[in-house]
């Protein structure tokens, strides 16, 4: 009789029909990836195969598979959200174990670490000190203790001193008295402590191509530049140019030790004269650079495409912290899910492959973005009333059934 085929029908009708709920119920789950009920037929075989007249026992579920196309992106207002564009999952660490997530809603808890809504930790590769990625693997913590500062040991200066400028006696400097030099520029330098010190270079023209170079800082003229040229006057550094306006002294001065302030070290400093001109034109500065810094707190966190996570600092500095790691699989449709819009690494699903974004199969991330579900509510709708006339046809042969049946009851 053809009830147990017909019931064959309605339950894998059925099974389709939870699985296209479950898409439509996820079509707004970020990260989701729909499912796909296959089946096969039930078909009476023996060890020497199959009669020329058998006749098939229905159908079943031979497997739920999951799609993983690409959900659309979306934009959002957090710097910590992270959509993938392309293949790989975030590595997430749950208490020691590891699973896997295309959704990138993440925040950070009380220590600092970033995670996900349900506590799992992103997987990241470390920096070292230097910022140099390493290939450590561990949670990705934010830091939010300041950046220490930096004291500033070479400083650079491009400018330009005027040749068309009168000359003036060597030793006649006062840096109170403007009539003593031609011209001056200033920039900060930073101590141990990262305390700004503000540095003063002047310069008075003593004769053609000849010119002398002194330092103040903080308005002391303490921090004596040291000149190893011989008879030079004072605590002037001398400096020669040729005809062409092309420095011809020693490129690069280092000063006395500048005294300390507030506890820090008394430091000197190295500064490079190399592009420094004189030329018939205007005295102008296009360049001061040091390398120092003072200390600063953390104002932000910016991610790359390839993961880079860099923290921004409030005295403009930054430093990279890790790199987003990305795993991917042989057979994704073989992962096993664990709900909450996560899988677990199977058998059947390969070893994970864990790797940088952008590098190999793997996608790039997007930053202050999430991905969202890849269902199809139109498609799923149109599954659904095919799935429902398939359960109306199965329940209409088991009505048949019943009449044929009843039919040879009747019989008398």
């Amino acid at each position: 009789m053809p009830f147990r085929i017909a019931l064959s029908g309605l339950n894998a009708a059925s099974a389709e029909l939870r699985v296209i709920g479950n898409n439509v119920a996820n079509a707004s789950t970020t990260g989701f990836k729909k499912s796909r009920a296959e089946f096969a037929d039930i078909f009476a075989t023996s060890n020497l195969g199959v009669s020329a007249n058998a006749i098939g026992s229905g159908v079943r579920v031979s497997s739920v598979s999951q799609q993983f196309n690409q959900g659309n992106i979306s934009f959002t207002d957090s710097n910590l959200d992270l959509a993938i564009s392309g293949q790989g999952f975030f590595r997430l660490n749950d208490n020691g174990v590891n699973v896997y997530t295309r959704a990138g809603a993440f925040g950070v808890d009380r220590q600092g670490y970033v995670v996900n809504s349900q506590q799992q930790r992103l997987t990241a590769y470390a920096a070292d000190i230097n910022g140099n990625i390493t290939g450590a693997l561990t949670d990705l913590q934010l830091s939010t203790a300041d950046l220490p500062p930096r004291q500033t040991t070479t400083t650079s200066v491009l400018a330009n001193l005027d040749s068309r400028v009168g000359t003036l006696a060597t030793g006649s400097f006062d840096p109170a008295i403007p009539s003593t030099y031609h011209h001056s520029t200033s920039y900060t330098v930073y101590d141990s402590l990262g305390n700004p010190r503000l540095t003063t270079l002047y310069f008075l023209r003593t004769g053609p191509g000849a010119w002398d170079m002194y330092m103040t800082v903080d308005g002391s003229t303490s921090a004596n530049i040291v000149d190893a040229d011989a008879g030079s006057a004072g605590n002037a550094r001398s400096l020669t140019f040729n005809s062409s306006g092309v420095l011809t002294s020693a490129a690069s001065v280092t000063t006395g030790n500048i005294p300390s302030s507030g506890g820090s070290a008394a430091f000197p400093i190295s500064i490079d004269l190399s592009t420094l001109t004189q030329f018939g034109s205007s005295f102008s500065v296009n360049s001061l650079q040091q390398d120092g810094f003072s200390t600063g707190r953390l104002s932000g966190v910016d991610i790359g495409d390839t993961g880079i996570v860099t923290a921004r600092y409030t005295n403009g500095q930054s430093r990279t912290l890790a790199q987003i790691a990305l795993a991917n699989f042989s057979n994704p449709q073989g992962l096993r899910q664990l709900g909450d819009t996560t899988w677990s690494e199977t058998f059947e699903s390969g070893a994970a492959l864990v790797a940088a974004p952008g590098s190999g199969t793997l996608g790039l991330l997007q930053s202050g973005a999430l991905e969202g579900s890849n269902v199809d509510l139109t498609e799923q709708l149109v599954g659904m009333i095919t799935a429902q006339r398939n359960f109306q046809a199965n329940a209409q042969v088991i009505t048949t059934a019943d009449t044929v049946t009843q039919t040879i009851i009747n019989i008398r």
